[in-house]
């Protein structure tokens, strides 16, 4: 197995640079723990090529307008896509991938209406290949592991960072070594992991606890990290934004609201929204807000708290397991897209989720728990003014409802949180579809469809 300095020639070819988010530092090739040799935070992709660019807006606009007529693999991947403004791909390099990207966006006329706001969409990061949002990064990732000669990748994760991986490095043909907090992630997901060939390791202690195992073994080992601090992670997670960009005509909206876990994703669109107006593709920028669970609270203690000059961890505890996350790595550039968009950070409590998760199940799309955060967060910003009733906003929903379907269930059946549920009343059981258990007659199914009518 060979060390991430082999990729410097690459670094070269590819005209990109790591830069430190703190002091600025630029090298042309990182170490395992991707951080800065000189003051020691994480390091960001730069590329110096940019200030030589031919290309016109309009001219990437149609390039990759016209790839979607391409069936060549690099073009078919929603990632890839917009290679213009990614890591280059080496001579004839063919990159992982399983065609991800290419999300939809639903509109929410349901939620819309139970909010207030006129033009409300989802962009559903939970239709990539896997599940979630973590395939869009894990492409990028996993290509330059592949072209660095590494063996071992490997992750720590909540359930969704470990499927993405474990899919990855197969299509890759490289090995994948998952750590994961015991009890602590949705069986649904660890089953991806699995299924795909990964070395599971389930250790008794929780997500942080993982991830800083994770920082020893790579500086003991030649193996390579896949997780979001990783910057190739982030730089196939912008093309989020830029995929929601083009489809809305290039018309900006006026809010984006994500989920706050690690918090690289919102900080990868937050990257892509500011080279995109430096790059003159958009004239302005969207208000990118982050929703974090009230028992995961990390980043809006710290903003309110420390007003985000220092990190504020918690112990985290939610049901939503994939932002279940106290210490997060990305905390640094999240607060920095964050006030560079104007945007905001809220919190919200475990019957929010619960009931936002079903509203949008309603919408005949649904998510997992984390993605329904910005849903009712959007309630509270609505309600403190922030969100203003004809302002456009999407919601990033990162993972697909199939990644924890006992969550489903349990609040369906009333099962979810019994002593909490006991104060929302009317509004959960509003939203509530438990199964109807009856004799089997066509007497018994025209009653219930009578009730189900009037209801």
């Amino acid at each position: 197995m060979s060390s991430l300095d082999a990729t410097a020639a690459d670094a070269q070819l590819a005209d990109f640079r790591f830069r430190c988010i703190h002091c600025g530092n630029l090298i042309d090739t990182a170490g395992q723990d991707f951080r800065c040799p000189s003051c020691g935070d994480l390091l960001e992709i730069t590329y110096p090529r940019w200030k030589h660019f031919h290309f016109t807006p309009e001219s990437l606009k149609n390039t990759w307008r016209g790839r979607r007529t391409s069936n060549a693999a690099v073009d078919v991947s929603g990632v890839w896509r917009f290679r213009e403004l990614l890591p280059e791909l080496a001579h004839n390099e063919q990159p992982v991938t399983l065609r991800e990207g290419n999300t939809p966006v639903y509109e929410l006329p349901r939620c819309a209406r139970v909010t207030g706001v006129a033009r409300l969409f989802a962009k559903h990061q939970g239709m990539n290949p896997t599940g979630s949002f973590k395939d869009t990064g894990m492409t990028v990732a996993a290509t330059f592991a592949r072209r660095a000669g590494f063996r071992w990748v490997a992750c720590a994760s909540t359930g969704n960072t470990s499927a993405s991986m474990a899919a990855y490095a197969a299509r890759g043909g490289v090995r994948s070594l998952v750590l994961v907090p015991e009890g602590k992630i949705s069986w649904s997901k660890l089953s991806q992991a699995l299924d795909y060939g990964a070395v599971t390791c389930q250790l008794r202690t929780d997500f942080d606890g993982c991830l800083g195992l994770l920082q020893q073994l790579v500086r003991s080992a030649p193996v390579y990290q896949l997780n979001s601090i990783n910057p190739f992670r982030l730089e196939g997670q912008k093309t989020l934004a830029i995929e929601l960009l083009e489809q809305f005509d290039w018309q900006v909206p006026d809010h984006i609201i994500v989920p706050g876990g690690n918090l690289g994703n919102s900080s990868a669109i937050g990257k892509a929204l500011l080279e995109l107006r430096e790059l003159g593709m958009i004239s302005r920028m969207p208000k990118l807000s982050v929703i974090q669970a009230e028992g995961a609270n990390a980043l809006v203690r710290t903003l309110r708290e420390a007003h985000g000059k220092e990190l504020i961890t918690v112990q985290a505890e939610t049901r939503a397991t994939a932002i279940r996350i106290g210490n997060p790595a990305s905390w640094k550039k999240a607060v920095h897209v964050v006030q560079a968009t104007g945007g905001a950070c809220e919190q919200v409590s475990e019957v929010e989720i619960a009931q936002a998760k079903a509203e949008i199940g309603a919408e005949g799309i649904g998510c997992e728990p984390a993605s329904a955060v910005t849903l009712a967060g959007l309630k509270k910003l609505i309600q403190c003014g922030f969100v203003k009733p004809d302002e456009s906003v999407v919601l990033v929903l990162t993972g697909n409802l199939l990644k924890d379907p006992d969550f489903t269930i349990e609040f369906h059946r009333g099962e979810l949180f019994k002593e909490i549920e006991r104060g929302a009343g009317a509004s959960l059981k509003a939203v509530r579809r438990p199964p109807i258990v009856l004799d089997a007659t066509l007497d018994a199914v025209m009653k219930t469809l009578e009730q189900a009518e009037k209801s």
